[in-house]
C-alpha cells in the first residue's frame, strides 16, 4: 500500500503552528449532506440555502457516487422531487428558474449543477459550497471534500464485502484514489472515513490498517449509525482511542482527525427516525473563509467536532492541550482529557460467537487503552502533557439535552483533535 509523506508533514507542521497563537477566525461547516442528486429529499439549492440561513459558513453536498457537474433531469414523483418539494422550491426561486419538461408522458425537472446554484448563493467571508461526493460501496462510504472528478467505488472482488480483509481494500482503494487525484490535479481536497458503525461496517482494527486518511466521523448524526454502539459493538469514541493508540504508538503514523457531520437525507415531512440537519458539524479556524484555508487548516487539526458545544478558544501546543468553553447560563461542562500511556496493556481479545468462534466486532482491550487522564469542570481546561502519552485529547460533554438528537438521551458535545506525545518520523 501507498504511504502519503505529506500527512506526516502537516502533522509534524501541525504542532509548531498550534504552539503559536493561531490566526483567523472560527468558521461553521458541514461535510456530509444529501440532496436529490442521490437519496436525498430536497432540492441542492433549497438545501444550502437552508444551511446558510442557519448560520453555517460553508456546506458539501456529498451525494452518493456523483458530482452536481453534469445536465440531470429528474422524472417528478409526490415520493421524489415533486409534492411539497416541488411547491416549496416553486416559492422560493420561481420560473425560469425552476426548469420543467415533459418526456415520454412523465413530468421531469432539471437538477442545478454546483457552478449554477452556487452563484446565487455565496457570499464571499459568509457563505461557500464546497464540491464533495459520498464514494459509496455496499458497506464502506468515504467522503472526499473538494473532489473534481468523481470516482467509483471499490470493485475488484475479494470475497464478501462484509469480510475484513474486502472491507481494508475498499477503504484503501477510496482514500487512494482521493489522494492520487489531488496529486494529479494539484488542488487540495481530502478522503473521510464516514460512519463506521453504520451497518456495523467498520472494524477499529480494520480502520486502523488504511494508509493516506487522515480524518474520519466521530459523530453522524444519522439515526441508524450508532454512534453509541451496543453491548456487542464499540463506540466511535473507543473505536477512535484504539486507532490513534496503535496507529500514533505502534506505526509512528499521524493521528486521526475526528469530524461531526449530521449526514442529512430529509428536510421536510420527517418522521422522528430520519436523518436531519443540524445535528453535528465542524468549527474550523482559518483566516479565510476559502476551500484552500479551510482544508489547510483542518490538516493541521485547527479545528473541532461538534453536536451542540461551542469552543471558544483551542490550544495544541508542544505539551499542553487547553480550551475555552463559550458557556449557556444554567448548564455545566465536563472536559475529559482522554489518553493512553506508554506502557499500556497491550492485550485484546476478540469477541466470540455461540458457536466458539471470533465475530467481526472490534476487539476488547484493556482499560488503560483510551482512559481518562484528567477531569475538569467549569468553562476552561487545559492538561500538560506528563511526558508519557502516547496521544491526549479532550471532549467535552454538557449537562444539556441535545434538541433533535438522533439517539434517546444524547447532550450537545464537543472534540478536539488529538495531541500526539511522541514524535512522528
Amino acid at each position: 500500500m501507498r504511504i502519503f509523506p505529506w500527512i506526516l508533514l502537516c502533522c509534524l507542521l501541525s504542532r509548531l503552528v498550534m504552539a503559536e497563537d493561531a490566526q483567523g477566525q472560527w468558521w461553521k461547516g458541514n461535510l456530509h449532506t444529501h440532496s436529490l442528486w442521490s437519496d436525498g429529499n430536497d432540492y441542492p439549492e433549497m438545501i444550502a440555502d437552508g444551511y446558510k440561513e442557519h448560520g453555517y459558513n460553508f456546506l458539501g453536498l456529498s451525494d452518493h457516487n456523483v458530482i452536481a457537474n453534469q445536465e440531470r433531469w429528474l422524472p417528478i414523483t409526490n415520493a421524489k422531487g415533486g409534492g411539497v418539494a416541488l411547491s416549496k422550491y416553486l416559492a422560493r426561486w420561481g420560473e425560469p428558474w425552476v426548469e420543467r419538461r415533459e418526456m415520454n408522458g412523465k413530468q421531469e425537472v432539471r437538477l442545478k449543477m454546483l457552478s449554477e446554484f452556487r452563484v446565487p448563493l455565496e457570499e464571499p467571508g459568509r457563505f461557500l459550497l464546497i464540491p464533495m461526493e459520498e464514494i459509496t460501496g455496499p458497506n464502506v462510504h468515504v467522503n472526499a471534500t473538494n473532489i473534481q472528478e468523481p470516482i467509483l467505488p471499490y470493485s475488484g472482488g475479494g470475497g464478501n464485502p462484509r469480510d475484513s480483509e474486502a472491507v481494508v481494500k475498499a477503504m484503501q482503494y477510496a482514500v487512494s484514489a482521493v489522494l492520487d487525484q489531488r496529486s494529479r490535479l494539484g488542488i487540495p481536497m481530502f478522503p473521510h472515513i464516514n460512519h463506521p458503525n453504520f451497518k456495523w461496517a467498520i472494524t477499529a482494527e480494520e480502520l486502523v490498517q488504511v494508509k493516506g486518511d487522515q480524518f474520519f466521523e466521530i459523530y453522524n448524526g444519522h439515526p441508524i449509525v450508532y454512534n453509541a454502539g451496543d453491548a456487542l459493538h464499540a463506540s466511535i469514541d473507543r473505536v477512535w482511542d484504539i486507532v490513534l493508540t496503535t496507529q500514533v504508538g505502534k506505526l509512528k503514523m499521524a493521528p486521526l482527525f475526528g469530524l461531526a457531520t449530521d449526514d442529512a437525507h430529509q428536510y421536510f415531512n420527517e418522521p422522528k427516525k430520519m436523518s436531519r440537519p443540524g445535528r453535528g458539524w465542524v468549527m474550523v479556524r482559518a483566516a479565510k473563509l476559502e476551500t484552500a484555508a479551510l482544508i489547510a487548516a483542518m490538516e493541521a487539526g485547527d479545528f473541532y467536532a461538534s453536536s451542540g458545544v461551542t469552543l471558544k478558544d483551542v490550544r495544541r501546543a508542544n505539551n499542553e492541550l487547553s480550551l475555552e468553553i463559550a458557556t449557556e447560563p444554567g448548564v455545566t461542562y465536563t472536559t475529559e482529557f482522554i489518553g493512553t500511556r506508554r506502557g499500556y496493556n497491550t492485550a485484546s481479545e476478540p469477541i466470540l460467537g455461540s458457536d466458539g468462534r471470533p465475530l467481526r466486532v472490534t476487539h476488547v482491550y484493556s482499560s488503560e487503552l483510551g482512559a481518562v487522564l484528567a477531569t475538569v469542570q467549569g468553562a476552561k481546561a487545559s492538561y500538560t502533557l506528563q511526558g508519557n502519552e502516547i496521544y491526549v485529547r479532550a471532549r467535552v460533554t454538557s449537562s444539556k439535552p441535545k434538541k433533535d438528537p438522533a439517539e434517546p438521551g444524547e447532550v450537545e458535545k464537543a472534540w478536539t483533535q488529538p495531541l500526539a506525545g511522541i514524535s512522528i518520523e
